[in-house]
């Protein structure tokens, strides 16, 4: 079963060309995948100004705010499918939205950072929760989990797609750390194993489009 752990503090940064903000990659799919042809892309940014989003025909987006006073989204075109207005305010509320659209941002107070989930349309769609105490991930064949707050046990018992046989794996998240898995079928046992009251856990699946 191939689950990669990661730690927040040892992502790259790779700053914008418009010098707004700094984006770290988590993960893609598929591997190396450029920012035209990955299938879903999982990444940290950290906005320090106003400015555009980079539109994304094709794919849809879902925002989390982490840390910081969060960004007014507004796109131009307020009576479009895909049009988009927002304040991401709130931490640890995922908003959903559509790469077709030309968002702005507007920093509401101060710069912030943000968590960002993207699937190609047509090809994947994601699910993001926030896990507080003691849930259960329903199996998918790829994902991610990152503890946010609080001391996390998780438990992974899925399927190698390669091997066909069940690996069950434990692993435990300091608050700032995760893991992600792809190419196994996985379901997850997610338990806090310490008394904050304020514990939480970004849990991200990704599954086929219906056809």
């Amino acid at each position: 079963m191939a689950i990669h752990l990661f730690e927040r503090a040892q992502l790259h940064a790779s700053p914008w060309k418009n010098g707004g903000g700094v984006t770290r990659e988590i993960a893609c799919h598929p591997p190396q995948a450029g920012m035209q042809n990955f299938d879903w892309r999982i990444s940290i940014a950290h906005i320090a100004r106003d400015g555009d989003f980079s539109v994304f025909a094709g794919v849809d987006r879902v925002i989390t705010l982490l840390e910081g006073g969060g960004v007014q989204l507004s796109s131009a075109d307020g009576s479009a499918d895909d049009s988009v207005l927002h304040s991401l305010d709130t931490p640890l509320r995922p908003f959903a939205f559509s790469g077709d659209a030309a968002v702005h941002g507007r920093l509401l107070n101060g710069d912030c950072h943000d968590f960002n989930v993207m699937t190609r349309r047509g090809v994947c769609q994601a699910e993001v929760r926030v896990l507080r105490r003691h849930e259960t991930l329903l199996s998918a064949p790829a994902g991610l989990l990152m503890a946010i707050r609080g001391t996390w046990q998780v438990q992974a018992d899925g399927t190698d797609t390669d091997s066909d046989t069940a690996s069950p794996q434990q692993h435990a998240l300091w608050p700032q750390t995760g893991l992600w898995w792809h190419d196994d079928t996985l379901a997850c046992q997610c338990r806090c194993v310490d008394s904050d009251p304020n514990a939480a856990l970004l849990a991200v699946r990704f599954t086929p489009s219906p056809h």
